[in-house]
């Protein structure tokens, strides 16, 4: 009865908190959760006058013909070393910029610099995909220009060439991704008590010790929280980065394809709707097993620090 009671008691305090969740728990149900029975496709042979639920049972089949192609260990590599080094890269670089801004002290610069970092995210991958274009075109890309003004090279013909891809889109990624980050981080440092900082500066701290034994510790629980996050989706890749800056070219898909585009293509140009939904189904299992394995790993270390 007691904990009846005291349920009542804090349903009755926080009602007003709970009516504002509700719109966005329902559009999370129906989004997220309703969707989930759709995942049954992964073990049958897709019929479309038969619908889902009449369609053939094949068991595994899907999955068997997916790991058994060469595709499922080119897309599982790819999308995999791809996220390892936008999330080590990204991360490096965006607690770097926010210990710069913090660096600034006119406000109305550091504001300036803030939107400015925070512009290429909210570019759409479209644009973002033409920006690149113009840079790399054969005929007329920025690149070229400068190579054959400035070196006298031959000019380079880049969507036709997959060993320069690895690094664009390593580069692309950052230029999009790590100002947002670095947004976050910011925020964490603005946080911290200046008397910290104060206390260190009358010890005689530099501004290097300052860094890396009060700002960085302090925002280490951040830090690990966005790493985490990271981790939860290093199977998944950003469609648009993947899809639409390399155009998707042919000659291309070797180094660009991964899981996501991968899904898309069988979708789109085999209609194989069981196969592409076994290799989201195994890009979800994957994730779903690093997630709990990297917040074990940090429970062990600082209970405070993971996410559940």
């Amino acid at each position: 009865m007691r904990d009846t009671s005291s349920l009542r008691k804090r349903l009755k305090k926080y009602k007003w908190l709970l009516i504002m969740t509700f719109p966005g728990i329902v559009y999370l149900f129906i989004n997220n959760y309703i969707p989930i029975y759709g995942v049954i496709l992964a073990f049958k042979n897709y019929n479309y006058v038969d619908g889902i639920w009449g369609s053939e049972w094949t068991g595994f089949d899907n999955f068997k013909f997916l790991f058994n192609s060469q595709d499922a260990y080119i897309i599982t590599r790819n999308t995999f070393l791809y996220n390892i080094v936008f999330i080590v890269l990204n991360l490096v670089l965006a607690v770097l910029v926010a210990l710069l801004i913090n660096e600034i002290k006119d406000k109305a610069i550091s504001r300036f610099y803030q939107s400015t970092f925070l512009l290429p995210h909210i570019i759409s991958m479209v644009v973002v995909a033409y920006l690149v274009y113009s840079f790399l075109n054969v005929d007329s890309g920025l690149v070229n220009k400068l190579l054959i003004k400035w070196f006298g090279a031959e000019a380079i013909s880049w969507y036709g060439e997959p060993k320069y891809w690895p690094y664009i889109l390593v580069i692309v990624n950052g230029w999009k991704n790590v100002g947002y980050l670095s947004i976050i981080y910011f925020a964490s440092i603005i946080g911290i008590d200046k008397e910290y900082y104060e206390a260190a500066k009358i010890d005689g701290a530099s501004k290097w010790k300052q860094m890396t034994r009060i700002t960085i510790p302090l925002i280490l629980p951040v830090i690990t929280t966005m790493t985490l996050l990271a981790v939860s989706g290093i199977l998944r890749s950003d469609f648009g980065l993947f899809y639409q800056v390399p155009m998707n070219t042919g000659a291309l898909i070797p180094t660009t394809n991964t899981i996501d585009t991968f899904v898309y293509r069988a979708m789109i140009q085999s209609g194989d709707i069981g196969m592409s939904t076994a290799a989201g189904f195994y890009q979800s299992a994957v994730c779903l097993v690093l997630i709990l394995t990297a917040n074990s790993a940090v429970r062990r270390i600082n209970k405070r620090d993971a996410l559940f």
